[in-house]
């Protein structure tokens, strides 16, 4: 072995050097080619840039050219590692140069292509050694050439670079040398470590002695390494398992073994006679560790083929069922997490495996999500599976009494699972309960029942139940163990699921407690609305009509970034908000700024207690009038509302986007858009238009499709005809769609004028209301409009300023205005006996059903609402 360690290393040497000889030729070779286009490049690319560089063209034209290139030129210079950068004018009369003596006298270079507008690159030989130069024009911005710069570089300097990777390379060779030297060694002592100083001729003959016994004996060997590939497969592990012709080198996990067989030979677990189905054999595995002894790691696994011995077959035929059914279960129950389903998937995991007839029941709470309290006396059958599909039991949906002195009652008292071989007292039981029922059972053979608790965290949700009929066999201890634990497992999803159904029962019926639980009363839009959740989970989309003053409506929609009860509340916390907000008749961009302000402080307030912040969410406010027939709306990062105008045409209006709530703070901007009366103003969220599958482009173009496709439907046929062009078959977020078709306020029904800054004027004011209310039919509420009138139009002539208007709309209340120019706005207080004045407001606020003030861009607005008889 000593000589074949000096024979690798020989070989070794030789290779280095060969290898050195050809890098260091190679290296002189490539230098020579490299050094001239390598010196041209950084010429080239020198002379460019400060030929382009900003202010040489002013440079130029200065009377002293000198004065402001030269320095930029030598530091130019010395920073790109040039030898030289010259600067001069069209006759070639230098400005700069590295030796100041030399400024001032004509260049020594070719330089007439360069005035020609085109780049020179040429070797010469020059004062400071052989070089190369490139030379280029400076041209104006009409391509006129002012100017030329040229740079060189001595070749000596780019050869001076590669002459110093030769040392690099000789070290490298000697570092090699020296590696080589140094494992030599190693590989040698090795060596003699482990053939225990036998010799070549020794080590040939003891390896052919071992390779004979090997693949004679009657025994399957396999030698695996410590990461699971198989280095050595004798003849009788190839017939028994059977593997391929190229085991070795493969790991075990790649050769298709049973899984029982592949888990226990990766598992490096140390076992002895451990039976383990492979196909159609049983055999009798043995792992034993290579390195207890210091050897190298890795297992010696022995196979025996022991399917002659019936009795230890039968057995582990039983065992490798059970475990496999374990294992199959584990993979079928808990998909989902839907209460009833897991209770399902438990019943067909068990059959015809395990049992003939499997019934699981559940606590009425645990089917709702609710934890049971106590010892349930009914259950209701949540799961059932059988060989046959005419089943004798009670079928899923029904209940199940909890009857006494019947195994099924012992399991639930005693918390054990229960073992009857014999059903004939507990049918006698079940007879005063479900005499048909138990008739049907018995005629059906069923003869064995084997009952499980299924318990959670120490609380008990229900019963499973296995029952044979056309097996003679009753249930063992073994099958107790095998039930308990797959009754555990059960146990486990179905408490998730219980868990799970409660939480999302609760955030739903939190998102519909905070969604509007129908369309409030207005005259000025027709409505119509979806709200859809997602399938994974509530999320914070919401939708609003809000009823204002003056007649009008407003619209909003908004989108809350995430799901669950965090979403929901948050949804909640904003709409009440714009509720809040509203109350103060705030036009849309002040509406939003002050929610962007709430929202900013709500994140605040999160971050000091930990919580998830809102920053993100998107909202869409619109106010429409229809007396003027405008719709005035901002947003804040939502998409942009639809418009299907009455002749069929769609659109989207440009409405600034604004930022999404809580992100920067910036003002927002409103618009104002004419609708004409039968117009679709269509407010969503993104689950309508987006999806994993549709991008937001393709789903607003679909969108204004089916708009356009059916005009003049009303909003509900609109929103089933959008929903069903758009809706996704599995909505991976909520989708939020309200649809708003404008009225116009009947000019009959609206009277306004201006009223002069004159007290004596308000009985005028009085005649013309009381003229007015006769035409509608209004004579029952003449004395309180006048009185509210009149009490709102001194308030404007005395505190106020001109132009005072007054309006009467009829509408479903009589809604009585006044404006004028000041934006102070009166507030209702008590009077004391002694004041002259004070209680006008308050006569308005007792004969009036809502009174408030809405301030406009000139002035304000004091209005009051009285219902009509």
């Amino acid at each position: 072995m000593r000589s074949v360690a000096g024979q690798v290393f020989v070989l070794q040497v030789v290779i280095v050097l060969l290898l050195v000889v050809a890098a260091g030729v190679e290296l002189v070779l490539q230098s020579r080619r490299d050094i001239t286009r390598e010196a041209a490049n950084r010429s080239l690319a020198v002379a460019q840039a400060f030929a382009n560089s900003p202010g040489i063209i002013e440079a130029l034209s200065t009377p002293e050219p000198t004065v402001v290139l030269q320095p930029r030129a030598e530091a130019a210079r010395v920073t790109s590692g040039v030898d030289f950068i010259v600067v001069m004018n069209t006759e070639g009369i230098r400005y700069t140069h590295p030796m100041p003596d030399r400024i001032g006298k004509k260049f020594v270079g070719t330089i007439a292509p360069a005035l020609a507008g085109n780049t020179v690159i040429e070797s010469v030989n020059g004062t400071i050694g052989p070089l190369v130069q490139a030379t280029v024009p400076v041209k104006e911005a009409d391509g006129s050439v002012v100017g030329i710069v040229s740079a060189g570089v001595r070749k000596a300097k780019i050869a001076d670079t590669a002459d110093q990777q030769l040392p690099l390379l000789l070290a490298t060779a000697a570092g090699a040398l020296a590696l080589a030297t140094a494992g030599t060694a190693l590989v040698g002592r090795r060596l003699r470590r482990q053939t225990r100083g036998l010799g070549p001729a020794e080590m040939t003959r003891m390896y052919e002695h071992h390779d004979a016994v090997l693949h004679a004996v009657r025994e399957g060997v396999l030698i695996l390494d410590g990461s699971g590939t198989i280095l050595l497969a004798n003849d009788e592990a190839r017939r028994l398992l059977p593997l391929p012709a190229d085991t070795e080198g493969r790991k075990v996990a790649a050769l298709g073994l049973d899984r029982p067989l592949t888990d226990l030979l990766i598992s490096g677990e140390t076992v002895t006679d451990r039976v383990v189905s492979a196909g159609e054999r049983l055999l009798a595995v043995n792992v034993r560790a290579t390195d207890i002894h210091g050897g190298p790691p890795g297992r010696v696994v022995t196979l025996r083929d022991s399917t002659e011995l019936q009795a230890l077959s039968g057995r582990a035929e039983l065992a490798g069922r059970r475990l496999k059914l374990l294992y199959d279960a584990s993979g079928r129950i808990g998909t989902s997490l839907d209460v009833a389903r897991t209770a399902q998937e438990l019943a067909d995991s068990a059959v015809p495996v395990f049992a003939d007839f499997v019934t699981v029941d559940l606590a009425e709470p645990v089917l709702r999500g609710d934890e049971p309290g106590g010892t349930p006396s009914v259950m209701f059958r949540a799961g059932h599976s059988g060989v046959r599909p005419d089943s004798p039991f009670i079928p899923v949906g029904e209940p199940v009494p909890l009857v006494p002195d019947t195994p099924r009652a012992r399991a639930m008292a005693s918390g054990d699972a229960v073992l009857e071989p014999d059903l004939t007292a507990a049918f006698a039981a079940w007879q005063q309960y479900h005499p048909d029922r138990a008739t049907g059972v018995q005629e059906y053979g069923v003869h064995a029942l084997l009952t499980v608790p299924l318990q959670a965290r120490g609380v008990v949700l229900g019963m499973a139940s296995f029952w044979r009929s056309d097996r003679p066999e009753p249930f063992d201890e073994d099958d107790r163990s095998v039930a308990e634990e797959l009754v555990a497992r059960a146990a486990l999803c179905i408490d998730n699921a219980r868990r799970y159904t409660r939480e999302h029962a609760m955030a739903v019926t939190l998102q519909h407690s905070l969604l509007p639980g129908g369309l409030p009363d207005q005259s000025a839009l027709d409505l119509a609305y979806r709200y859809l959740p997602a399938q994974s989970g509530v999320g914070g989309d919401w939708f609003d009509v809000i009823p204002l003053s003056g007649a009008r409506v407003a619209l909003v929609v908004g989108d809350v970034v995430g799901h669950g009860l965090h979403a929901a509340a948050t949804m909640g916390r904003l709409r009440t908000a714009v509720h809040t907000f509203s109350a103060l008749d705030l036009p849309p961009d002040e509406l939003l700024g002050h929610l962007d302000d709430l929202v900013n402080r709500i994140d605040q307030d999160a971050s000091l207690d930990g919580d998830a912040p809102i920053t993100g969410a998107t909202c869409l406010y619109a106010i429409y009038d229809p007396v003027a027939l405008r719709c005035t709306m901002a947003r804040a990062g939502h998409l942009l509302p639809a418009v299907a105008h009455p002749d069929g045409s769609v659109e989207f209006p440009e409405l600034p986007a604004g930022a999404p709530l809580g992100l920067v703070g910036m003002p927002f901007e409103a618009v104002d858009i004419d609708l004409p009366e039968g117009s679709h103003l269509v407010l969503y969220t993104d689950g309508l238009v987006e999806d994993r599958h549709r991008d937001i482009d393709e789903g607003l173009e679909l969108l204004r499709a089916s708009l356009a496709a059916r005009p003049g439907l009303t909003p509900e046929k609109t929103c089933d005809s959008v929903l069903e062009a758009m809706l996704p078959a599995s909505p991976t977020d909520d989708i939020a769609l309200l649809v708003a078709r404008t009225r116009a306020l009947p000019a009959e029904n609206v009277d306004a004028w201006e009223v002069p800054a004159d007290p004596s004027a308000v009985s005028g004011v009085r005649g013309e209301v009381s003229r007015r209310l006769e035409e509608w039919g209004l004579d029952d509420l003449a004395f309180t409009t006048e009185l509210i009138l009149s009490e709102l139009v001194t308030n404007a002539i005395r505190y106020g300023g001109g132009p005072i208007r007054v309006r009467l709309l009829r509408d479903r209340t009589l809604i009585c205005e006044v404006s004028d120019s000041s934006s102070t706005s009166p507030h209702l207080k008590y009077a004391a006996s002694t004041d002259e004045g004070g209680r006008g407001l308050f006569l308005v606020a007792q004969f009036a059903e809502r009174w408030g003030t809405r301030y406009t861009d000139t002035g304000k607005v004091i209005w009051a609402e009285q219902l009509l008889p």
